[in-house]
């Protein structure tokens, strides 16, 4: 929508621009809770080890790290575990079924894994209540209805929901509750899950998987407080490279120069395989030959990849021919970087992350009787742990954000704007012959970026830069990989069998990739396949 809308020159109005911020936001928070709790939290927590938790010390723990949460007493607790003694009593393992529970690689004490196991029950009830603002505004979760020229939902704030007026006062009202809500969970269970949690492993000296976001670093910049104000973003975009935090360089995804596609060992074919492409100017076309001196297998049983030629589906995305990380953490760091420097729109960041690692450094260790310890920013934050926070900070601030989008909206419709929707160009006639557009968003697991050409009233070619693609990519002519191979290099694992450890930082990009691993002996036996049922 927003490439279309770029390349037609279609201005939304306020109201739109409002709804829109809080259908994204909404995404951002129930993704990142989903991410953590339900896909990526029992990388970290030992599920069959709460049965042996204490209830009155896993209430104590409670109260350490988030001493507002309102269900933390001991017999709370208690319930929990015997609901969850029951469920592994019976056998039907349901979620927690291919665990690698008893690993060594897992660290955090019985109380700590129970407190989490809650949590992520808890999570589990509340998702599916923050969707339904996604079902108001936009009709249906998952995927809902945008529009070309605004959003699809009138404003009649005293209608009763019908004659295609759905967005009244009551639904409003609702919205209002499910961020309250929002709110309450980030600050009382997620952000202090995620701090005390990430705290007990870099106490125990599990400071891997920072790989690129320790270097190079990537997003187009989201979030902004005034419609088509890049400079008014909240989560201010830019690149930074080599790890140099002094700098943060302009990203202009209209330039050819700077974003740009490789395939040299992807199975896709350009006329010049040694050079990258613009996205306007991309070509996707399958050239599946999976060959080269080191191959092993069939066209259709592969047994092993020859990474000197081309081993993958994704392209190789590079920024200025880098290879950069994006996601949350690239955005705080970015963030984070812009607030040093004065940027006003996004103090809330460096707020949060100064606060998560005095926390880390300090706060928790002394709660927990545990040292405190001195590690700089540069060493927190560029790792696995630092992955995962980042994801929970960012699930924090788009919630405040949501609340300070919300009172905007009201207080425009009170003052008599009711628009939803611009549809002076949605006639083909008023377009021109050609056209090419960009659209980019803060996406829950990076900066994804649009792009379209369109000509005689028709697609002329349309290109996807994706968050995987940007951190999945394989190497490209100049032998960079990215960021999710350079995120795995050097991380020492218990039990090779079990890969607890790779999984984790994966998952700590995107939940749905683990499923394509495979952990191989150096002399390229396959140890472990991770299968998923």
């Amino acid at each position: 929508v927003r490439a279309v809308e770029d390349a037609l020159d279609i201005r939304i109005p306020k109201n739109a621009h409002l709804i829109r911020e809080m259908m994204a936001k909404t995404l951002q928070v129930h993704d990142h809770a989903v991410h953590f709790y339900h896909l990526h939290a029992l990388d970290w927590v030992d599920v069959v080890s709460a049965l042996k938790a204490d209830p009155k010390k896993t209430s104590d723990l409670q109260h350490l790290v988030s001493p507002s949460h309102p269900m933390s007493s001991p017999g709370y607790f208690r319930d929990i575990q015997n609901r969850l003694k029951r469920f592994f009593d019976s056998g039907q393992l349901g979620p927690f079924m291919n665990g690698y529970w008893g690993n060594k690689a897992y660290v955090l004490p019985p109380e700590a894994n129970l407190m989490a196991v809650t949590h992520y029950l808890e999570a589990l009830d509340l998702q599916k209540e923050w969707v339904k603002i996604h079902t108001i505004f936009g009709g249906k979760n998952p995927h809902p209805n945008y529009l070309v020229g605004g959003v699809p939902c009138a404003i009649n704030i005293d209608g009763d929901g019908a004659a295609g007026a759905p967005l009244n006062m009551e639904r409003l009202n609702f919205v209002k509750a499910r961020i309250d809500e929002i709110i309450e969970f980030n600050k009382n269970v997620y952000v202090p899950d995620v701090l005390a949690i990430g705290t007990i492993y870099k106490q125990a000296g599990w400071l891997y998987g920072g790989g690129l976001s320790a270097t190079n670093v990537l997003d187009y910049g989201d979030y902004p407080k005034v419609n088509y104000d890049n400079s008014t973003h909240q989560l201010p975009g830019g690149a930074i490279l080599n790890g140099n935090w002094d700098e943060v360089l302009p990203v202009d995804p209209r330039d050819p120069e700077q974003v740009q596609e490789f395939v040299a060992h992807s199975w896709y074919k350009y006329a010049d395989e040694s050079k990258g492409l613009h996205p306007w100017e991309g070509v996707t076309e399958a050239n599946y030959k999976p060959e080269g001196p080191n191959f092993k297998g069939t066209r259709t049983r592969i047994e092993q990849l020859d990474e000197s030629a081309k081993y993958s589906w994704i392209k190789s995305p590079r920024w200025r021919g880098h290879a950069m990380e994006v996601g949350p953490l690239a955005r705080y760091i970015l963030a984070y970087v812009h607030a040093t420097k004065g940027n006003k729109h996004c103090q809330r960041v460096k707020e949060q992350v100064d606060y998560s690692a005095t926390m880390i450094n300090s706060g928790i260790p002394k709660a927990l009787g545990l040292p405190e310890t001195q590690y700089t920013l540069k060493q927190l934050l560029p790792t696995t742990i630092g992955r995962t926070l980042a994801r929970a900070l960012e699930s924090q601030y788009a919630g405040e954000m949501m609340l300070d989008d919300y009172h905007e909206l009201i207080a425009n419709i009170k003052a008599g704007d009711l628009a939803t929707a611009n549809v002076e160009k949605w006639d083909p006639k008023t377009w021109p012959k050609e056209a090419k557009g960009v659209g980019n968003v803060a996406a829950p697991r990076g900066g994804l970026g649009h792009w379209i050409r369109i000509k005689d009233g028709r697609i002329d070619n349309y290109q996807c830069v994706v968050p995987t693609t940007w951190n999945g990519s394989p190497r490209d002519t100049k032998n960079q990989i990215g960021a999710f191979e350079a995120s795995l290099m050097n991380t020492p694992m218990a039990n090779p069998e079990q890969p607890l450890e790779i999984l984790r930082t994966l998952h700590s990009f995107d939940p749905c990739l683990a499923c394509s691993t495979h952990v191989m002996s150096e002399d390229g036996r396959e140890l472990t396949t991770v299968t998923v049922r």
